[in-house]
């Protein structure tokens, strides 16, 4: 296709894209699931999973092979812009009132479901087809595990805003955690990215880079944030053009080094000092962001998924075993924690409800592993499976706990209100 005919091709998938997100969101509002949760799902029926399986040409038709990679940039400039607010957001939440907690429970929910992931692919291996061929099994193993470690800190920190939990004990317990959990997982990620080209030239590349990078985030990305943050002199164009600037910059030297652009954007929210010019850039980015460009990457992370591919009856068993093992190590693990630091089970359960969700960081995750050559089409599906389950059932979780938790509170009252009076 020339640009003359992707143009118009590109103009019609995005209008589909969002009139179809939007549609879904809908639907699953009135359940009480949030936006990104609706998006995730409508990115998957776009997909060859049930568009291209009930209306093939249909599916063709609005998204060309031709028009993928733009399709890929376009949702990566959303993704910078996310990552950004993302990182922006975890330095914004105060941890030292639960610290210890907190690095309990994000120990626990990165530790438990990293060895139950790397331990179910290294004990299956041979007999689902999950592992790319020429992918080390040390490799798959390990990004299994780094992707069932995530969780989506900025869904999180949405749900817990939506619910009126912020101030709540669990509500800053979970953010606290989610946010050191996040950070865990991507520098695992980071690793694991580095150690799967097998040869020493890329290691050194990313590794060095890596280090440069920390290096002048450390020394001058706060000074440079300040710089364009500080005063009036820019104006406020002016300082949204010199933040997309740098962020675009950052994405493209992370993504040079092969560190990719999302660690380059959350690291550099991350540095990104809070002032009030600060807050009023975030919030004109975020809302673009979040409408117009990750339903985009929603369709494209879509468009990848083939749910057809768990007709293998091997792939679907390793898939729920994921799902299980996912939710054990997740919810179980961060809910043993909280307990044993002496939280009341409904405060633990709540935490491990909230830290269970991966939502669209593990799809962040998915697809750089899929870029990078160390993920196939059937371990794509099936993760992309986990992220959706995962993050569908925390609403309802939390909604089953708050009213069993109101059950057990007006338990002692009713029985005192009917027991019967001693003579």
């Amino acid at each position: 296709m020339t640009p003359t005919e992707l143009a118009p091709a590109f103009f019609l998938a995005v209008a589909a894209i969002l009139v179809f997100c939007k549609g879904v969101a809908w639907l699953l509002g009135k359940a009480g699931q949030p936006a990104v949760v609706s998006e995730m799902l409508a990115g998957v029926l776009l997909g060859p999973s049930l568009l291209g399986l009930l209306l093939p040409g249909v599916e063709h038709r609005l998204f060309p092979a031709p028009l993928l990679p733009v399709l890929y940039v376009v949702g990566q400039v959303g993704l910078v812009l996310f990552m950004f607010q993302a990182g922006y957001a975890f330095t914004g939440h105060r941890i030292t009132r639960v610290a210890g907690t907190a690095a309990a429970v994000s120990v626990a929910g990165v530790t438990a479901p990293l060895v139950l992931g790397v331990l179910l692919v290294v004990l299956t291996d041979g007999l689902a087809p999950v592992r790319k061929a020429g992918t080390p099994l040390g490799v798959t193993a390990a990004f299994v595990g780094v992707a069932l470690a995530i969780t989506a800190f900025p869904m999180l920190a949405r749900i817990i805003t939506e619910r009126g939990l912020a101030g709540t004990r669990h509500g800053s317990l979970a953010l606290a955690s989610g946010a050191l959990d996040d950070m865990a997982a991507w520098i695992m990620l980071a690793v694991v990215l580095a150690a799967a080209s097998g040869e020493p030239g890329p290691v050194i590349v990313t590794g060095g880079g890596a280090a440069v990078f920390a290096l002048a985030l450390w020394l001058g990305g706060r000074r440079a944030g300040t710089a364009l943050m500080a005063g009036d002199r820019l104006g406020e164009r002016g300082r949204l053009l010199g933040t997309v600037a740098l962020l675009f910059l950052v994405a493209w030297y992370t993504d040079v080094i092969g560190l990719y652009a999302v660690f380059g954007a959350f690291a550099a929210g991350v540095v990104m000092p809070h002032t009030a010019h600060a807050d009023k850039v975030v919030e004109t980015l975020t809302p673009i962001a979040s409408v117009v460009f990750l339903p985009l990457f929603f369709t494209f992370s879509g468009l990848r998924t083939e749910f057809g591919l768990l007709g293998d009856p091997s792939v679907l068993l390793f898939a729920v075993a994921c799902v299980v093992l996912a939710v054990a190590g997740k919810f179980g693990a961060c809910w043993a924690a909280a307990r044993l630091r002496g939280e009341p089970g409904a405060v633990a359960l709540r935490i491990g409800a909230l830290m269970n969700a991966r939502g669209l960081m593990q799809l962040i995750a998915l697809n750089v592993g899929l870029e990078a050559g160390i993920v196939g089409p059937s371990l794509f599906t099936v993760l992309v499976l986990v992220a959706l389950v995962t993050t569908i059932m925390t609403t309802p979780l939390l909604t089953w706990i708050d009213r069993r938790s109101t059950v057990s509170a007006s338990l002692p009252e009713r029985d005192n209100h009917h027991s019967p009076v001693a003579p």
